[in-house]
């Protein structure tokens, strides 16, 4: 029984029996208002290989198949429709023409045809979600993606309702909307977008190509675009992506649609990219916000060259469709003439990086080209390996054969494959002929080993401090526990910089670089021999490589005492990420990492920075710091949030960013009644403006220390009455600490599964707060005595929300170890949920570790 199923071995079976040539799809959409299921028709043209009589399937999830015709023979559904699948018996040897009529079901889910209703207006506003496997819930499709196909769409939609999808929008005729068909693209980059959306218009020109660009949002939201900032983001991308892939934007037009309650941060639909709503900002933020937004935007436009011209075979690609689109679109904020953000290696040093050393230190560590051996394995692998690793690598790849090679590889790589299907072998192929470079062993050890490696400094100097010797050291850790495969030394390009301190504006400015290949265990580095040693020497310096870094004893304590006078903000990063890694690793006690972040953080200047630090100190005072010692550690912290808030510069980003951060952690009668005061106005703070999210952010905190109840939460919704509102509703009324809140909460997303994704997100999130381990502990044994039962009766997506983030991460204990443990032997979980819950239990054991470590340094 396949289930939703399909292996790789199954796709490549069907590639080799099937060519498709198109498909012509008719859906009835004029029902979406009321919602339930619509009529799907698919005509599907494929040519068969084999001899006459071969057999097949195609696929689709419905609820119920009215018609199968078969090169005009008529096939009972009942005979040929089960288990996500439509038999195909006694193909023809050549041309085949197979018609399925069905009524799919809209979802609430995110995947398919998702269906939202908007309290603002009461209208209906409809998205197709595809990746990985979900067209075949929306029409009959060969779910894979090396069966590429031309599609061509009809829908009929309600009056006065808009209709966007791949090709350009036609004109309506009694509202039946004919689209012309798509170039030859997989069935996962189709799309559809339904409903009275708002709409702006412009277009990109240059030497007389031109490209029509949309950006849609709901009405509800339509004040909030600033679609200037938007459409000056996506020019920028044009721009420089096809001049750095010579090779012009491949569609017939751009739309970028925001939509509500996307589950992840937007779609790379050939010429139709769905994004999700919350970047259409309704209220202040922080210019990392824009920054994150724009690297979403350039994300997405990168993949209509990697990805959807030029399309993954099989899944165990997927990395490198996603690791391509986030090298690119970071270079392109950071080189871009114009950008607003030329601090974007900055940025990735400080998220992106942060990522990937989290899950590669997880039991569940991979590859970068991972093992994909059917669906369930790559829906669990859109991780920090396959996104932040995996583009790490690729900045260490252009590091490693220079940068203008790299894109004339890439040049020759889009011509050769346009519109096809390729492998690893293929790029790298085009990589080994423009570089010169021979990339077999590199890829083996970067590509097809998992883990990281350590990189320390080894230095002598002489009486007067002159270096006598340097060299670089590398470790290849154990893999984590349950970890397949072998510790593994890597080639490092890293450039090593070398630090001292200015003494006229005080600020640590890099007096050399030095650019050097790292191989082995130890790599000499005699340039340094005979200079007078500076006062940091930071490794993989413009962080080129992936590594974990380690400083020497002297420029480790030199660093604490001046991490924020670094001149320029990668280095500050680099140094943070460190810091945050050896916390992590229970090299470094949490009290001793407030410490080193309450001494620097007011020197930060990059907000993005700020605001990781902040969640950091947060997460290890909360779970890395010593149980005895957290309740003192957190006034601390309170303290000097509220602090840095009447000190930061009125109307400011770093004023808001420390908003929040008070917001998140107040305790004290007298911080929660300063919160109670901002929200009605009888207190203020000069250039604070507390507008409607960061109101929510207060009414949340309120709420979690039983200071807020229904009648509060009730009446901030009455002030906000828009889908946003509701989630914050949802998640307030959950954080309550009260045994019948949690009680209340716990009913709603697992006794029942009608809530819609985003809200069943915003019950979680509220519902887990990390002050709140004792009304939450009766949760962890009913967390294993559902789990399983979730993950086989609800869809993906639903499921994987409810076993991460109802996990009981917060009861770091030996305990909850061999709950876990117990459970894992006995439930017999499939290897998706396994994975998943193993790395749950991972995130604990990490915790304990790091809470002996602050324990030991309190004593």
């Amino acid at each position: 029984m396949p289930g939703t199923n399909l292996t790789r071995e199954e796709a490549q079976q069907r590639a080799q029996l099937l060519a498709v040539d198109s498909y012509e799809i008719e859906l009835d959409l004029s029902g979406a208002q009321e919602g339930g299921t619509y009529r799907s028709v698919t005509t599907v043209r494929f040519d068969v290989t084999a001899g006459n009589g071969a057999e097949s399937f195609i696929d689709l999830v419905a609820p119920a198949v009215h018609e199968v015709t078969l090169n005009g023979d008529s096939l009972d559904p009942a005979e040929v429709f089960a288990d996500s699948r439509i038999a195909l018996p006694g193909l023809l040897q050549g041309r085949n023409i197979l018609r399925v009529v069905a009524d799919c079901a809209y979802t609430n889910t995110g995947e398919g045809l998702h269906r939202f209703v908007d309290p603002v207006d009461d209208q209906a506003y409809l998205y197709t979600q595809f990746e990985v496997p979900d067209a075949r819930r929306v029409f009959a499709s060969f779910e894979q993606p090396d069966l590429k196909a031309t599609f061509q769409f009809t829908v009929k939609a309600p009056e006065g309702w808009t209709v966007i999808s791949n090709s350009p929008t036609p004109e309506p005729e009694d509202n039946v909307w004919v689209f012309e068909p798509t170039p030859r693209i997989s069935t996962y980059i189709t799309a559809l977008i339904v409903g009275p959306y708002h709409s702006v218009h412009s277009v990109y020109e240059k030497d007389g190509q031109s490209v029509p660009l949309g950006i849609y949002c709901r009405p509800s939201l339509a004040e909030y675009l600033d679609s200037d900032a938007i459409f000056e983001v996506t020019r920028q991308g044009f721009e420089w992506f096809q001049e750095k892939f010579d090779y012009a934007y491949p569609f017939e037009k751009y739309d970028q649609l925001f939509v509500p309650e996307f589950n992840a941060g937007a779609m790379e639909n050939a010429g139709a990219v769905t994004i999700r709503d919350q970047y259409v900002f309704r209220s202040k933020v922080t210019d990392a916000a824009y920054e994150m937004r724009a690297e979403t935007i350039l994300h997405e436009l990168a993949h209509m060259w990697f990805g959807d011209l030029v399309t993954m075979e099989w899944w165990n690609d997927l990395w490198l469709n996603e690791s391509f689109a986030t090298y690119t679109s970071i270079a392109c904020q950071a080189h871009a003439p114009g950008s607003r953000w030329p601090h974007a290696w900055t940025t990735f040093a400080n998220s992106m990086k942060t990522w990937a050393y989290r899950q590669d230190q997880l039991p569940s560590t991979h590859p970068i080209m991972a093992e994909i051996r059917d669906l369930d394995d790559v829906l669990v692998n859109f991780d920090g390996i396959t996104y932040a690793k995996g583009a790490s690598v690729l900045k260490q790849l252009v590091a490693y054969v220079g940068m203008d090679e790299f894109f004339r590889g890439v040049q020759a790589y889009f011509k050769r494959h346009a519109f096809g299907n390729t492998r690893l072998s293929d790029l790298l192929g085009a990589l080994e002929e423009t570089s010169g470079r021979d990339l077999k062993t590199w890829s083996e050890k970067w590509l097809q080993a998992a883990g990281i490696n350590v990189l320390r400094p080894e230095i002598e100097t002489d009486a007067d401090g002159v270096v006598t010797s340097f060299g670089i050291r590398q470790e290849a850790p154990a893999l984590p526990a349950g970890a397949k495969g072998e510790p593994t030394l890597r080639p490092h390009r890293i450039a090593v910089g070398l630090y001292d301190r200015d003494e006229a504006s005080g600020k640590l400015v890099r007096r050399e670089r030095i650019e050097l290949d790292v191989d082995g265990e130890l790599t000499a580095v005699p340039q340094l021999v005979g200079q007078t040693r500076p006062a940091v020497i930071l490794l993989n310096d413009d962080d080129l490589s992936y590594a974990k870094v380690r400083l020497d004893e002297q420029s480790l304590a030199f660093v604490t005492e001046h991490l924020g006078d670094f001149e320029s903000s990668l280095p500050r990063a680099l140094c943070w990420a460190s810091a945050w890694d050896m916390t992590r690793d229970a090299e470094l006690a949490a009290r001793d990492y407030l410490s080193l972040v309450l001494s620097g953080i007011g020197k930060e200047s990059d907000i993005g920075v700020v605001q990781s630090l902040q969640r950091q100190v947060k997460l290890a005072i909360d779970l890395y710091a010593d149980p005895a010692a957290r309740e003192a550690l957190l006034a601390r912290w309170t303290d000097a949030t509220l602090a840095h808030l009447r000190a930061a510069a009125p109307g400011s980003d770093h004023q808001l960013a420390w908003a929040r951060a008070f917001a998140a952690t107040a305790r004290t009668p007298e911080q929660l009644d300063l919160l109670d005061a901002l929200l009605d106005g009888s207190q203020t703070i000069e250039g604070l403006v507390v507008d409607t999210e960061l109101r929510w952010a207060f009414v949340l905190r309120l709420a979690a220390v039983g200071r807020f109840d229904e009648a509060e939460i009730a009446g901030e919704y009455e002030r906000d009455r828009t889908a946003a509102g509701e989630r914050h509703a949802a998640t307030a009324r959950a954080a309550r600490p009260t045994p019948e809140a949690k009680a209340e909460a716990w009913a709603s997303v697992v006794d029942s599964d009608k809530l819609p994704n985003a809200v069943q997100e915003a019950v979680i999130g509220g519902f887990v707060q990390t002050d709140q381990r004792e009304v939450l502990a009766p949760y962890a044994d009913r967390y294993f005595e559902v789990v399983k039962d979730i993950w086989e009766s609800r869809s993906h997506e639903m499921a994987q929300q409810i076993a991460v983030g109802l996990y009981p991460a917060v009861q770091v204990s030996r305990e909850t170890l061999d709950k876990t443990d117990a459970w894992l032997t006995s439930a017999e979980p499939n290897a998706a949920l396994r994975r998943l819950v193993s790395e749950s239990r991972a995130g604990v054991e990490r915790a304990l570790r790091a809470q002996r470590a602050d324990a030991a340094a309190g004593e």
